[in-house]
């Protein structure tokens, strides 16, 4: 058999749905047991942590929740870092809090990684192209998953209301919207898709509903009065949070190219207006083409202008990178090779790929990864500034 023939075969073996789904949930369970496996060596305050320390802090909130202790603390004895997600998140995690942690761990990836995988199966493109998103932005999901964290899960449930807005079953919809924004609070970025679709009383009055049934869901396991207590020490925490950091972010490359460490606010202000610049172009979202164009737009964003963006965070700048070149099939160098630095340079930048001294000297110190998602955001915004031009159109 001839070279090209034998490409053929692989290109359509890889192609095949059942090929990617077993793909994703056999890396779920394989990047589970690898940091499962690995000895603790990451130390903090005099102690040492496990690799999937994010996990950790998840599963231990559902206890502190129900022994009533403030969940926006350090406690060190347990784990590093700072829990800070909702109070209804920690009741979550109690469905698998008991478990032992390698099937805790496992169970936590797969969720990550199966609803990224299907939100991707419902957005409005052929599944062809689905499936070449789900290869493309599968080493980034790695990324999140070897750090147990919860952006796989996030990405998959702001695609999925938007895939369920243009079904127009708003109620899933808005439970999908509110899910997302009590993971992590820029998650409520994605509301702003209820612009495009009608039926907003109905949108605002569920989302409403959502909202008051995930705030007060907590008080089955915990009194009111310290479910009140743990939202006045999250405000706290967040606040407190938002103090001199960059990230991988806009401000973190205007910070290490050019020594701008002082125009933060001014940043973030640039940021909104950005953000919602598109919308002067109002007529450009009437089409589902346009809509997925500021789906994009809307994920990339939500990364690039975070100043507590990190590596593990990226599966939802990817996603947005993703769908942004395959809403349609022109053929167009710069598309093509915009696509491939992201490949490199943010999806592959954190691996053994590059050499470890290049990543600790100029790949995280010049905050690389984020360069080419900032640079595709910059398009998505002219693309949707501008009439569009003829294309053979993939979305419908």
């Amino acid at each position: 058999m001839s070279s090209a023939g034998t490409w053929q075969l692989v290109r359509q073996y890889v192609l095949q749905p059942r090929v990617v789904w077993w793909v994703y949930l056999l890396t779920a369970i394989a990047v589970s047991l690898q940091m499962y496996l690995m000895p603790a060596d990451r130390s903090f305050m005099g102690h040492l942590y496990t690799h999937y320390n994010n996990y950790a802090i998840f599963k231990q909130s559902f206890f502190n929740l129900l022994q009533g202790k403030d969940l926006y603390i350090l406690y060190p004895d347990a784990y590093w870092d700072l829990y800070k997600y909702s109070p209804a998140f920690a009741l979550f995690m109690g469905s698998i809090a008991y478990l032992p942690d390698w099937a805790g761990l496992i169970l936590w990836n797969l969720l990550n990684a199966m609803v990224l995988y299907k939100a991707i199966r419902m957005l409005p493109i052929p599944e062809g192209r689905q499936t070449l998103m789900l290869w493309f932005v599968l080493v980034e999901s790695i990324t999140s998953m070897q750090s147990s964290q919860s952006n796989g899960l996030l990405a998959g449930l702001i695609m999925m209301a938007f895939a369920m807005m243009e079904k127009k079953q708003l109620v899933l919809a808005t439970l999908m919207l509110v899910m997302a924004t009590f993971i992590k609070v820029y998650g409520a970025v994605g509301f702003v898709l209820w612009l495009f679709y009608p039926q907003k009383p109905k949108f605002i009055v569920w989302a409403a509903v959502w909202v008051v049934f995930f705030a007060l869901i907590p008080i089955i396991v915990t009194p009111p009065a310290t479910l009140m207590m743990q939202y006045e020490s999250w405000v706290q925490m967040m606040s407190a949070d938002q103090a001199a950091s960059y990230g991988f972010s806009v401000m973190g490359w205007l910070h290490s190219w050019f020594g701008l460490g002082n125009l933060k606010n001014l940043v973030t202000i640039a940021g909104v207006l950005l953000f919602f610049l598109p919308l002067i172009r109002f007529g450009r979202f009437k089409d589902v083409e346009g809509r997925m164009l500021f789906l994009a737009h809307l994920l990339l964003w939500v990364i690039i202008f975070n100043h507590k963006a990190e590596s593990p965070t990226f599966i939802i700048a990817i996603a947005g990178v993703a769908i942004w070149h395959h809403i349609t099939q022109t053929k167009n160098v710069v598309r093509n090779t915009l696509l491939l630095l992201a490949f490199i340079f943010t999806c592959l930048s954190p691996t053994e790929l590059f050499p470890l001294y290049v990543r600790h000297n100029i790949l995280v110190p010049y905050v690389i990864k984020v360069v080419p998602c900032i640079i595709i955001w910059l398009v998505i915004v002219a693309e949707a500034l501008l009439p569009p031009k003829p294309s053979k159109v993939l979305v419908g």
